[in-house]
């Protein structure tokens, strides 16, 4: 069905064309049958009348399949010629198929070509209508005009050939997309080096088939962990391409990260924001775990706050340091520090979890994260991981409309 977009001219097509037939069901055998119709409404109206309707394979209009009180005037147009006209781009088909089904016709299809005016010049080439013709009857004896047009068949073979190629372009599209998903999935960590008395894990369930969150794992030597976290503005693709990119960055740059962390992120912000649009930009959260000292340094660029939960239940929020990556050339940052000892477990995430929501509209937060949290403290990175996402899952169980990334690192007892 094809609906215009605007309403300033009111929606208006036909809708039904009345057939007289003796009787409804035997009728409806035949157009189901032989002449492959689709049933389109069978219901028994208020009045008591049964309300019969079939369709053919294509288009809109159906026939209502009436059967009329036998001294009515209607009964008496039963078997009569109808101006009905079935459309086909290939009539001698449809006539060798209707006719083997026992259809009757009352004559061969036959062809007729008759030029017309266009107006064209009289030097140009007047064009000539083209089309076969027949008329078949149901099993009542009414009568129909089956038809085809030259140019109706060249319209439908244009439709073909372009309906054949948008499907062949999303085809390759589709391709391509499953191509970019495998291998954004295999920029993030593929495996989790044993660190230290660190328990780390890290998951990414993205909403699409590609997305702009990321997390990592950078190991900056000297028995310090990197761990990241980061959210791309925007989705699909676009954010899928900047993600990498800013993956690249942050790899590349890492190397002084473990002496000068300030310099690192702002060499990273500039390689981002000279390699990407005005546009774009990036939160991210990036700490530094010296598993010697059991400290903390950390940047909040404009992310959602992290998460320390401590041994004795007590909760640490790590805020914003410093803005949003890509944004601004010249771009300053500040670290921050806290500490993460036995038993304690820090928790990094994007919007994801905290904005999915439920029927009532009500976002799942940053409390509902932290009951979990303290719910599932006792299993280890990878089951608690798992057991929050449940726990999002559950509180918004419709189809997930953000990127979800999670991110835990546990120090382990003593």
């Amino acid at each position: 069905m094809n609906v215009r977009l605007d309403r300033q001219n009111p929606y208006l097509r036909i809708d039904a064309v009345n057939v007289f037939v003796k009787d409804q069901d035997r009728s409806l055998e035949f157009y189901r049958n032989q002449l492959g119709f689709d049933l389109a409404l069978d219901t028994r109206l208020q009045s008591g009348h049964r309300l019969v309707a079939v369709a053919p394979p294509d288009g809109t209009t159906v026939l209502r399949l009436i059967a009329p009180d036998p001294d009515s005037e209607d009964y008496q147009l039963i078997g009569r010629r109808t101006p009905i006209v079935f459309l086909t781009e290939n009539v001698v088909a449809k006539f060798r198929e209707w006719s083997k089904r026992g259809v009757h016709f009352r004559y061969t299809p036959r062809l007729r070509r008759i030029k017309h005016d266009s107006g064209a010049s009289p030097s140009e080439q007047q064009p000539i209508w083209g089309g076969v013709m027949t008329r078949f009857e149901d099993i009542d004896g009414n009568s129909f005009s089956l038809v085809g047009f030259d140019d109706v068949s060249r319209a439908l073979e244009t439709q073909r050939q372009a309906i054949a190629e948008k499907l062949e372009s999303e085809r390759r599209a589709s391709q391509e997309l499953e191509i970019a998903r495998m291998v954004q999935a295999r920029l993030f960590p593929q495996t989790l080096s044993p660190f230290g008395t660190l328990e780390y894990a890290g998951i990414c369930v993205q909403a699409r088939q590609v997305g702009g969150d990321y997390y990592d794992f950078l190991n900056l030597g000297q028995e310090r962990l990197g761990l990241v976290v980061g959210d791309i503005a925007g989705k699909g693709i676009a954010a899928a391409l900047l993600m990498a990119n800013l993956q690249a960055n942050l790899r590349s740059q890492c190397a002084i990260a473990l002496e000068h962390p300030q310099r690192f992120l702002e060499s990273v912000n500039r390689l981002f924001f000279e390699n990407t649009i005005e546009s774009a930009y990036a939160t991210l959260f990036f700490a530094e775990y010296d598993c010697r000292e059991q400290r903390l340094r950390y940047a909040n660029c404009g992310h959602l706050p992290g998460l320390i939960l401590r041994r004795d239940e007590s909760l640490d929020r790590l805020a914003s340091t410093c803005t949003v990556l890509g944004l601004f050339k010249d771009w300053e940052c500040t670290i921050g520090e806290s500490s993460l000892f036995p038993g304690d477990t820090l928790v990094l995430y994007t919007d994801g979890i905290t904005e999915a929501f439920n029927d009532r509209g009500e976002d799942f937060g940053e409390q509902k994260l932290v009951d979990s949290l303290r719910r599932h403290r006792d299993e280890g990175p990878r089951g608690l991981l798992q057991s929050i996402l449940d726990d999002v899952k559950q509180f918004s169980p419709h189809e997930q409309r953000d990127d979800i990334t999670l991110l835990v690192a546990r120090c382990a007892g003593q």
